[in-house]
């Protein structure tokens, strides 16, 4: 009984730190707008890329199934979360940064 109850909790403490990105990302949307610059650029980065990790990881949980698939899945997932996120710093330290280059798309 502990052990389900402890699951529990862990489940509903993910779902909430999932709603809690989410609802971070809809205040660094305007944010972005109105006050660009590098915290909101690596706020954002990190931001998209959980929202992102957590999206695949329920595509993986939903639609992977055996144990080997599972863990190459999951091996997968977090390679490319890791390359994205490091991608995005890396956009944002060398180049425009993540709020300048969606200004600038905007703005063809």
């Amino acid at each position: 009984m502990s052990l389900l109850a402890g699951g529990s909790k862990a489940a509903s403490l993910h779902w909430t730190g999932e709603r809690a990105v989410s609802v971070l990302l809809l205040g660094l949307l305007p944010a972005a707008y109105l006050c660009p610059g590098p915290a909101v650029d690596y706020s954002l980065a990190a931001a998209l890329t959980l929202h992102g990790h957590w999206g695949l990881g329920q595509v993986i949980t939903d639609y992977v199934h055996g144990d080997v698939p599972i863990k190459v899945a999951n091996t997968g997932l977090y390679i490319l979360s890791a390359l994205t996120f490091a991608g995005l710093c890396h956009f944002n330290y060398h180049d425009v940064g993540i709020c300048k280059a969606v200004a600038m798309l905007w703005s063809l």
